[in-house]
């Protein structure tokens, strides 16, 4: 057909727009052009084939990396309604050469490189600040306003780069502070809150031909005000919420409506009109990126003539369309940093499209958005639809009537607010009201689930990858290990071949810094042969497995290497220790001798017993595996044995003259030593003695020392008491010296602290012995006045430890009064409502009925006989 348009084709979108998705097809099936520009870097220029594989399944996210610096990380998030993914399909489908025009990653990358002097931070993309290229650490990154989800500083799910400016008490531009109006109506995905298409380029004539390495290399310092160009023409149409005004004059206007290209008219003349107004916004950058722009349209446009069609920001066309030298723009590009890139399509999901994953690009709803753009008609019933059928999968009781009263409602609610169509507001109201009753927890769900939706892409085997990613994707085959975006739990049996490997990948992938899976407590077992993994695949692990790609080329290889390198680089004893378990749980044998050897050294040379406490436990946990993956940990045993005797040594004198909070940290030390000795001393038997008598001698050392803090004199009593080395008489007679007057009521508390306290049975211990909550009662009441209020902190803390149960039952014991407790002698009456001693009796009635439930032979007695009640 004959084009109706004089140069070249401007179409400006908002990034990830249904609206402007579907006008983009329009106007590219109306005019026709003979190649589609679309804003991104011009390296992926080999990647677009790709996306017209059958295995390609959006979202999908262009990812560039710095070669040496992998970190150092930008993604392009595409979603099927996005506007530059449908341009691409269109031109694939047409036989229409597709080229990407904006400044190239090698570029950008650069750039946040220089930003950051004598930092070395990796710039990952995720958790960023939403911006385009890895950014500064004042969040300022070329390319303000690509569709990019990266930037920032710090791994993936830290620290991203800081807010440079508020507009009405929102950040702006930086990581981790919520979406602002200009982050929700920027017409491009822009990151952050800028303008659409950043705020680049200043108005026609503007000082795009300033130059420029100066301008540059400015870097934004200070506080900016940047122009939110949505909430700016939402507000002159009379709106206060500037997405339902994009809602209302884009997305609820149906294809095929008009004139294909009025749309992109009639929002290049309002882009004009304010870029005529706000300049450049202060984003000098874009004025790089536009400069650029202009020189590879200029190029197309040589070679095709005026069949050129170019889908880029909204706010990136009037600056697209005014006239400048080719010189000046070649002088605002001439002498930029550059850094050697890769780039590769990786998957992406609806939850980081979000703006709650911290990508400041993003959009409130991924799933609404999809749903529009893929429901051929009637988008409000089958919404509801969708939403009745996730709650009936609940268990919720939601008919077809709910469905229909719901579409009433939401349309009545668009009618009353003036909307042409209800939109996701109306809808959700309508839910809230018909299908949830009301209640906000399970439109929870549906939020959750279908307004922003885990939806996972994509990419074909034929797109590039680091041979790291390769050999995990080989693994995650084998295996039948899917990578999802929905969190889901995994049982393993480590008995099981298969799951001992899905084991042994997921404990090598942590070490690698690939946080896929994450180790939660099982349930129902607490055997060593059983894990229970919580899985989910988020987008950014891919530049996870690219950084660790430099450790090897398979996960075992690099895995090896890192473990190497992670204990040559260690500083504390226990980060060793904790290395060497994790080498067991992934299969190490090759990287285990050397940590082994480092962790040998450390521990000689080691004399702190703090230290020595806190490595001791990881050792021992460490033994278990010997058992359940096949590992000999003979060495492994002499370590931590060496360890437990240097601890019996030190301990006493290192409990001597302690603060309140280092006695504290000495008895979690104590509780910690305790529990791993089990273990151990089974283990290390032949080698080194009988390891938990000298322990107990070391306990009954600290019991007897008044030098000894209270709270560790404590414990050493009780685990004496608990292990049967200490009669109750003996811990009665103990008790009462500490609770004696002479003991300052502070010491006394915590003594009883540690006897009592920390939540370890102790509770029941005084249900249990009343000798012992008669010395306590009567020692709580001659506390002198004066000294009240100094230990009650401390009773309080020891008390409130225990369960519901134990506290109403120690109430009632003490409300009862002192009876024979104080006498220590055995409590001669019960808990109120029991008897005072057993009756044997009535407990002899019952015994038939056990036997013949225990399937037991010789049950002589008949049913006549048996007194099944056991009532007299």
């Amino acid at each position: 057909m004959a084009r109706a348009w004089a140069g070249p084709l401007l179409l400006g979108v908002r990034h990830h727009g249904p609206g402007s998705a579907r006008a983009v097809r329009a106007a590219l099936a109306a005019a026709r052009p003979r190649v589609v520009l679309i804003e991104g870097p011009p390296e992926a220029d080999v990647l677009i084939p790709l996306a017209a594989d059958e295995d390609m399944r959006p979202p999908v996210a262009l990812l560039a990396h710095a070669v040496d610096e992998p970190g150092r990380s930008a993604f392009w998030p595409l979603a099927e309604f996005s506007p530059e993914w449908v341009a691409m399909r269109w031109a694939l489908e047409h036989d229409v050469p597709a080229r990407f025009i904006d400044l190239p990653a090698t570029h950008t990358l650069a750039w946040g490189r220089d930003d950051e002097p004598g930092e070395g931070a990796q710039n990952t993309a995720g958790e960023g600040d939403g911006r385009p290229s890895a950014g500064g650490s004042d969040g300022s990154a070329a390319g303000a306003d690509e569709f990019v989800a990266g930037g920032g500083r710090g791994p993936a799910g830290g620290v991203g780069g800081k807010p440079v400016a508020q507009v009405g008490g929102e950040p702006v531009a930086g990581g981790g502070g919520g979406p602002s109006a200009g982050d929700s109506g920027e017409f491009v995905a822009g990151g952050g809150s800028e303008p659409a298409g950043g705020a680049g380029g200043g108005a026609a004539g503007g000082d795009g031909s300033r130059a420029d390495s100066d301008r540059r290399d400015e870097a934004v310092v200070g506080v900016e005000v940047r122009v939110d160009p949505l909430g700016v023409l939402a507000e002159a149409a009379g709106y206060d919420d500037p997405e339902r005004w994009w809602e209302d004059v884009v997305e609820h206007r149906g294809a095929g409506e008009g004139d294909a290209l009025a749309p992109f008219v009639a929002l290049e003349e309002a882009m004009g009109a304010l870029r005529e107004t706000y300049g450049s916004g202060g984003h000098d950058r874009d004025l790089v990126r536009e400069a650029y722009m202009r020189l590879q349209l200029r190029a197309a446009q040589r070679e095709f003539g005026d069949g050129v069609a170019v889908v880029c920001g909204a706010w990136h066309v009037p600056a697209l369309r005014q006239k400048s030298a080719v010189a000046a723009d070649r002088a605002l590009l001439k002498g930029l940093p550059k850094v050697k890139t890769a780039m590769t399509w990786v998957p992406w999901t609806y939850r980081r499209l979000s703006r709650h994953s911290g990508y400041g690009a993003g959009i409130d709803s991924p799933g609404w958005y999809g749903h529009l753009f893929g429901a051929p008609d009637r988008p409000v019933e089958r919404w509801l639809t969708k939403v009745a059928g996730l709650l009936r999968d609940e268990d919720r009781l939601v008919s077809s009537a709910h469905v229909i009263e719901a579409v009433r409602l939401a349309e009545t609610l668009a009618a009353m607010r003036g909307r042409p169509l209800p939109g996701l507001s109306e809808t959700t109201d309508a839910v809230r009201a018909v299908m949830c009753e009301g209640s906000d927890v399970p439109l929870a769900l549906v939020h959750d689930r279908l307004v922003v939706g885990d939806v996972l892409g994509e990419v074909p085997r034929a797109a590039p990858a680091v041979p790291l990613q390769r050999d995990l994707d080989r693994i995650q085959r084998r295996l039948r290990l899917k990578p999802e975006a929905l969190e889901r739990e995994l049982e393993l049996d480590l008995r099981k071949d298969t799951d001992a490997e899905r084991s042994r990948l997921l404990h090598r992938l942590r070490l690698l810094g690939v946080g896929w899976g994450e180790s939660v407590a099982s349930r129902g077992s607490t055997g060593t042969f059983r894990e229970t993994w919580r899985l989910r695949w988020e987008p950014e692990l891919s530049v996870r497995v690219a950084e660790a790609g430099v450790w090897g080329t398979t996960v075992l290889g690099a895995a090896t290497a890192k473990a190497e390198a992670d204990a040559v680089s260690a500083q504390a004893l226990a980060d060793v220790t904790a290395l060497a378990e994790r080498c067991l749980l992934a299969e190490l044998p090759d990287a285990l001798p050397t940590v082994m050897r480092i962790l040998a050294d450390r521990a000689a040379l080691d004399t702190d017993v703090g230290h020595l406490a806190q490595a001791l436990p990881a050792l021992v946990r460490s033994l278990r595996y010997g058992d359940v993956r096949g590992t000999d940990t003979a060495a492994l045993t002499e370590v931590a044995a060496g360890l437990a005797e240097r601890i019996f040594v030190g301990l006493p004198p290192a409990c001597a003259a302690l603060d309140a909070d280092a006695a504290e940290e000495m008895r979690r030390h104590v509780d910690a030593v305790h529990g791993t000795l089990g273990l151990l001393g089974e283990a290390s038997a032949t080698t080194h003695g009988d390891l938990r008598e000298r322990w107990y001698g070391v306990l009954r050392v600290l019991s007897g020392r008044d030098t000894v803090p209270g709270v560790v004199r404590g414990r050493a009593v009780r685990l004496l008491l608990d292990e049967g080395e200490l009669a109750q008489g003996d811990a009665a007679r103990l008790m009462g010296l500490v609770l004696s007057p002479g003991t300052p009521p502070g010491d006394a508390a915590a003594w009883i602290e540690g006897f009592v306290g920390g939540g370890s049975g102790g509770g029941m211990l005084l249900v249990h012995d009343e000798r012992l909550l008669g010395l306590v009662d009567a020692w709580l009441t001659g506390v002198p006045a004066e000294a009240f209020t100094d230990v009650l902190p401390l009773l309080r803390r020891t008390f409130s430890a225990y369960e519901a149960g134990v506290r109403r039952t120690l109430g009632e014991l003490v409300r009862r009064g002192p009876g024979q407790r104080g006498s220590g002698a055995p409590a001669g009456t019960g808990i109120p409502g029991f008897g005072a001693d057993l009756d044997i009796e009535r407990a002899a009635a019952v015994l038939p009925v056990v036997r013949l439930l225990l399937g037991l032979d010789g049950v002589a007695q008949s049913t006549d006989d048996n007194n099944l009640v056991g009532v007299a």
